[in-house]
Formats: structure tokens, sequence, C-alpha cells
């Protein structure tokens, strides 16, 4: 059985779900078909840049697509990934950081871009 639920950002596909009980969700285990593909799927990369603690870095998808996830790393010795969310408009990702000790941190955003 499989369910595709809607969320704001894009689509969120489950697959090898079963609904049981009051709204609960179970494994039916192994799972022998393949997921479901994402029309249009695509992941776009801001690349590594140092920027001054706290700045938002985005990374946006090509026209006509939509950010359904994405995330962000934070590099440096001290580096912390503060904030990592779809930007409002569910277009792309931003990511934030800062690092103990230095003024500067390195972030790179990455965005899993589907067909709006």
């Amino acid at each position: 059985m499989r369910f595709v639920h809607a969320i704001t950002t894009g689509a969120l596909v489950l697959t090898g779900l079963t609904v049981t009980g009051a709204g609960a969700l179970a494994d039916d285990g192994p799972q022998t078909t393949s997921p479901t593909v994402v029309d249009g799927y695509q992941i776009v990369t801001l690349p590594n840049a140092n920027v001054p603690n706290f700045t938002r870095r985005t990374v946006y998808c090509p026209p006509g697509k939509r950010a359904v996830g994405g995330g962000g790393e934070a590099q440096g010795g001290d580096a912390i990934l503060v904030g990592s969310f779809p930007t409002p408009d569910g277009t792309g990702w931003t990511a934030l950081g800062r690092q103990n000790h230095y003024d500067t941190v390195g972030i790179s955003v990455y965005a899993i871009c589907a067909d709006a």
C-alpha cells in the first residue's frame, strides 16, 4: 500500500506503510517494488563559502520546481549549523551557522527539487 502526503513545501512520499488503529503507521516489512519516482527530481547545491556568523545562504530550485527537502552544512573547526529550512515560498532552501572563536563560518546549502 502506498500513501502520498502533501505538505506546504512539496510532497512527502511514504512507501510500505499501513494505517492501523487510531491513525498509527506500521511498517509492512521489506518491499519488492521500486519507490515512487518524483517527477523532475534534482539536487541543487550552493557550494561552501565563508560568510559572517548567522548569515543566511539560500539556494533556489530552477523555474517550475519546488523544494521538497534540503539541508545545510556548517564547516570549520568549531562550526555549528544553526538553521536549515525551506524558503517561505517553497522555491528554495536556506541554511545558516556560526563558529565559536571566529567571525566567519563555511556554509553549504542543498535543495532537493521536484516539478511543481
